[in-house]
């Protein structure tokens, strides 16, 4: 079995039986090519099926060299994956990373931003341009809804259902969630779409996708990052945020306020409530008050 054919088999199956998007698949190809690179160019003909675990182990000890522990867990993460695929598929009986440990990593809490930092981000929206419109609407949903980028960029008209109160999100795998939106983001979404999208000639094919760049096509992740980089060296924000940021905050001022987390898992569109579980980490005062306020014995 050679490994173009094994990496292009192992794609098809995480696309079809998985489900899962077209990044993540890119993220677990890129673990298992750069094996490959590795195979290349030290003149090793080992096949996914040959491998040893001391190939393996070697690949991994000079990785270790040049990434931190994170990237190097992450990619023991993804060969143990491709191998457990083959296994699944018979092509193997035994997996060369299952006696190979991940090194120890600190569990990584996400950066937040407070209430008056994101006010002061959306203050500094020039509302005076045409893009400014929308992107107002645009941080106000990523904070409003605790959306991925991915999320928001791919929203569309007729997601929105305002009468009842909610948006249609379609997350990771294809997977639709319906999540409550404010009066006040619903307000912002109006203002683009009647004033500033209703003015864009939009390119067929993107006419019922909600956020618009000025061409009249769908944003990309990198204009909504570079949107924001730019905004917060307007105000001089010392921290580095990103999309993800106001997904985080979202999350994380919901728990302050007392929202439960089976809510916010559903909100949010976690799998798992141990991913959403990270936010209570990140404000030991909240559980504090917690205690202070429910425990009999206070």
């Amino acid at each position: 079995m050679k490994w173009e054919h094994a990496l292009k088999d192992y794609q098809d199956y995480l696309k079809i039986e998985r489900g899962l998007s077209k990044n993540s698949i890119d993220n677990y190809s890129l673990d298992i090519k750069k094996l490959m690179n590795y195979l290349e160019t030290n003149n090793l003909t080992q096949s996914p099926i040959s491998i040893t675990q001391e190939t393996i182990q070697q690949f991994i000890y000079d990785t270790a060299k040049v990434v931190n522990a994170r990237s190097q867990s992450r990619i023991i993460s993804g060969l143990r994956s491709f191998f457990n695929y083959l296994i699944f598929e018979d092509y193997t009986t035994t997996n060369p990373l299952d006696f190979i440990e991940s090194p120890k990593i600190g569990r990584k809490l996400p950066d937040t931003l407070s209430e008056e930092e994101i006010d002061q981000l959306i203050k500094a929206i020039d509302l005076s341009k045409a893009e400014g419109e929308r992107n107002r609407a645009m941080l106000e949903t990523l904070y409003g809804c605790g959306l991925r980028v991915s999320e928001l960029i791919n929203l569309k008209v007729s997601d929105l259902f305002f009468d009842e109160g909610f948006i249609k999100v379609t997350g990771k795998g294809d997977k639709q969630r319906f999540v409550p939106i404010v009066n006040v983001t619903q307000k912002f979404i109006n203002i683009y779409k009647d004033e500033v999208r209703n003015h864009i000639t939009i390119q067929p094919g993107f006419e019922d996708t909600l956020f618009l760049n000025r061409r009249g096509k769908q944003l990309t992740r990198a204009m909504v990052f570079t949107i924001i980089k730019q905004l917060a060296v307007k105000i001089g924000l010392k921290k580095s945020i990103s999309p993800h940021t106001f997904r985080h905050s979202f999350a994380t001022h919901l728990l302050q306020n007392n929202a439960d987390l089976r809510s916010i898992q559903l909100m949010l569109g976690h799998e798992s409530i141990t991913t959403t579980e990270i936010y209570v980490h990140l404000d030991k005062s909240h559980l504090t008050k917690v205690v202070e306020k429910f425990h009999p014995r206070k």
